[in-house]
């Protein structure tokens, strides 16, 4: 056979190859880019952005949740959408000032923009969980929590400061060792402002004493964790409940956000407090 006749069928062969493998690479890298646009990347609902460009409403309360990612709620239970839903009809305007990586510094300098620009009649805090994951000395997130709240109560807002969930479930880990001096911190701020502590973490705290097996094994949040969360719960549209169970926790789809049930925790001392002005600050 002459083979003149044979090498160039190989040509269009390798093309195609070339040409499937390219393609396969472009839908697995646009797959990626989304589920991180998902998961870390998409504005919440109301942002502050969004509520500063409509006109204000004439009546009601403007609660402003000021936080990270588990106030963002991209990767868990969207608490402050739950609000609104419960809340809305009553005349209350929920803005959702979460931004996903957050620390209480970060947050201190857009709290002129993104939560002070709103004018709100009550605010939600919830920030630090980064802040010890990054390994900000404690004295550093006190002083950046009172300048926070020295800003806040200036409005004359309503202020609700809610203690950081574990990381992770293991109640006994290093990591958590080290979140219970900010909640410690957390405590007396809202103390020394007259703000209204939430115990956030001791409600979780409770659930996961009851529930968790013992000995179960620890795990810990990971980007390749929050990227299989994200698919399972935008993909395959499985439960922020269902996810948890899947990665073997009670409360927390990925060891740092909040499931359904933690959400509904939240969303319970949120709606208490605000709808009761007579309750202790």
């Amino acid at each position: 056979m002459d083979s003149t006749n044979v090498r160039p069928r190989r040509r269009p062969i390798l093309r195609r190859i070339l040409i499937a493998t390219t393609a396969t690479v472009v839908v697995v890298v646009a797959a990626v880019a989304t589920l991180a646009y998902m998961a870390f990347g998409r504005a919440p609902e109301n942002s502050p952005k969004d509520f500063l460009s409509r006109p204000r409403p004439p009546t009601g309360q403007v609660v402003v949740a000021a936080g990270a990612s588990m106030t963002q709620a991209s990767l868990g239970a969207d608490w402050v959408g739950a609000l609104r839903d419960r809340l809305g009809p009553s005349g209350f305007e929920f803005v959702n000032a979460g931004v996903n990586g957050n620390t209480s510094a970060d947050l201190l300098a857009r709290l002129d923009d993104d939560v002070l620009a709103c004018k709100p009649d009550a605010i939600i805090l919830l920030i630090g969980t980064n802040d010890v994951r990054d390994g900000v000395p404690i004295d550093a997130y006190a002083a950046t929590l009172q300048s926070i709240m020295d800003k806040l109560t200036r409005t004359g807002a309503r202020v609700a400061i809610l203690s950081l969930p574990p990381l992770g479930e293991d109640l006994d880990s290093p990591a958590n060792h080290r979140l219970s001096a900010f909640n410690d911190v957390i405590e007396q701020v809202a103390y020394d402002y007259k703000a209204t502590y939430l115990p956030l973490h001791e409600r979780l705290v409770e659930v996961i004493r009851q529930e968790r097996p013992a000995g179960k094994p620890a795990g810990s949040f990971s980007f390749p964790l929050a990227l299989r969360t994200a698919f399972e719960h935008y993909v395959l549209r499985r439960s922020w409940d269902e996810v948890a169970a899947g990665n073997g926790l009670t409360v927390l789809t990925d060891h740092i956000h909040l499931n359904d049930r933690a959400g509904a925790i939240v969303e319970d001392l949120v709606a208490h407090w605000l709808t009761t002005p007579t309750s202790a600050s």
